[in-house]
């Protein structure tokens, strides 16, 4: 008899150990990399994303697949480069276009996880295309609530405004219209932890997209009171916008708590880019965000556009408060998530990431890859960095390749090429072989692809395009 209690004792163990994890993924916009607790903000509340990076992996050198928001998004969510499949710009919100979104041939990896018995959702920003065949519940997704487009008013919906980019249209639940109350980021938070319960039963996969602190600067008033301190309006703005995104990610954790789950599932946290910048062409620019102490922001691929916060913790598997040295990318995140549900990574197209729980366990030594690569504008600008810090890129204000050492010198200001054009030439070697493999860009940036709508519009009916706002004026404004 005590034989066969031990027996059940040990097997209900082991069955309670081998349920697959959930996995959530909560991705900032445009955020900067200093603007954390756990990065070294001290204007700015984050008691959240601060535990959660106590609770797990802090990697020191995170990046995102892209220094803007929907290319990032399109690798993330495939799992491969995204020049692949030629998504390198913003698509313009469309609907009734057909082609302006990512690859029908590309599986995106909440389907793989569909494969392994996982319910998906993703609760905010798409990006990935408005029309029918782009649409999140036919991309992987069982469940999707939030926006097609690249972003949205944080207080409003007003379907009497030109649509451009859809920032004022209606939210979309699943395939129907759907509203919001009050503010934004509280709304999708509140609808992931509606997910949490919902799905406490199954295991799950959420994609938690959120569109803050993307622009428009827009916070509650009593959010914005917290920081009157801040003197920079924008600045105040922004960081009541991140405090706000901190408490949503709160109440979320709250939910796995206090239904049993937070042990058992891993949580990623990132931003798909660095945040943007002042330049000398726009010096009124950027969203108030710190990338600091990298140089440059969105946009380009300088730490400042690429390096961002990125955390991972995973309770029942991964040892909490440390930190991880070697470079990792976003695509990583979604091959890790495939990985500890179990999925197929390999089937055509095969995911390019690495699974990073064995090297955060002490399974695997050395760093997951040899390199990592950026590439913009069809190869005009581009970026690869080796696993020993030594980074190669062509930015194209500069005009002139730059080679720089991270460990020595994060911020990038000190050119090593002329002083080691062996090891320049050596990465750029890579690059080529890794750039071999990729596409051109399909798609039109949404500015272009604007502008040649107005034009039809203008040049077919003319009168009615200005009344329309599309005239030369409203295009120069948009």
């Amino acid at each position: 008899m005590k034989w066969i209690l031990a027996a059940l004792f040990f097997g209900a163990l082991f069955s309670a150990y081998a349920e697959k994890p959930n996995v959530i993924v909560f991705m900032a916009d445009d955020m900067g990399y200093a603007d954390a607790g756990f990065t070294g903000a001290t204007d700015i509340l984050t008691p959240n994303l601060d535990r959660l990076a106590q609770s797990g992996v802090v990697f020191k050198q995170g990046y995102a697949n892209h220094a803007f928001c929907g290319p990032s998004r399109a690798a993330f969510l495939s799992g491969r480069y995204q020049h692949r499949f030629g998504f390198e710009t913003n698509p313009a919100y469309d609907p009734a276009n057909p082609l302006a979104g990512i690859d029908v041939g590309e599986k995106l990896f909440p389907a793989r996880m569909q494969d392994a018995g996982y319910v998906t959702g993703c609760i905010g920003k798409w990006h990935l295309g408005a029309a029918e065949d782009f649409h999140p519940n036919n991309r992987g997704f069982d469940y999707f609530y939030g926006f097609l487009g690249g972003g949205h008013d944080y207080f409003k919906i007003d379907l009497s405004k030109p649509v451009k980019e859809g920032y004022l249209q209606g939210l979309v639940r699943n395939k129907r219209p759907a509203d919001f109350e009050g503010y934004l980021t509280t709304a999708l938070s509140r609808d992931a932890v509606r997910f949490v319960q919902d799905n406490k039963d199954n295991p799950f996969f959420l994609f938690v997209s959120y569109n803050a602190p993307h622009q428009p600067l827009q916070a509650p008033k009593e959010d914005l009171d917290r920081y009157s301190h801040i003197d920079d309006k924008k600045r105040r703005a922004y960081a009541a916008m991140i405090d706000v995104m901190d408490r949503g990610i709160g109440e979320v954790m709250q939910a796995l708590e206090e239904n049993g789950l937070r042990e058992n599932t891993l949580v990623f946290f990132t931003s798909d880019n660095g945040g943007p910048q002042p330049s000398k062409t726009s010096p009124k620019g950027g969203n108030a965000s710190k990338n600091g102490p990298f140089r440059g922001g969105k946009g380009n691929f300088y730490d400042g556009g690429v390096h961002v916060p990125f955390i991972a913790s995973w309770p029942a598997k991964i040892k909490g408060g440390i930190t991880y040295d070697y470079p990792v990318i976003a695509i990583d995140i979604a091959r890790t998530a495939v990985a500890v549900a179990g999925g197929e990574a390999l089937s055509v197209p095969a995911m390019e990431g690495v699974d990073l729980v064995p090297y955060l366990s002490g399974e695997e030594k050395g760093a997951p890859h040899e390199a990592l690569f950026w590439r913009g504008g069809d190869g005009k600008n581009w970026s690869v960095l080796a696993s020993n810090g030594d980074k190669y890129l062509l930015d194209p204000k500069s005009k002139q390749p730059q080679m720089y050492h991270l460990p020595d010198d994060v911020s990038e200001r000190n050119d090593i090429l002329a002083a080691h054009p062996e090891r320049a030439m050596e990465l750029f070697k890579l690059w080529e072989e890794w750039n071999e493999a990729n596409v051109a860009c399909r798609l039109l940036g949404y500015k272009d692809y604007h502008g040649k709508r107005s034009e039809f519009y203008e040049s077919a009916v003319p009168e009615r395009a200005k009344q329309s706002g599309y005239s030369p004026e409203a295009r120069r404004n948009f």
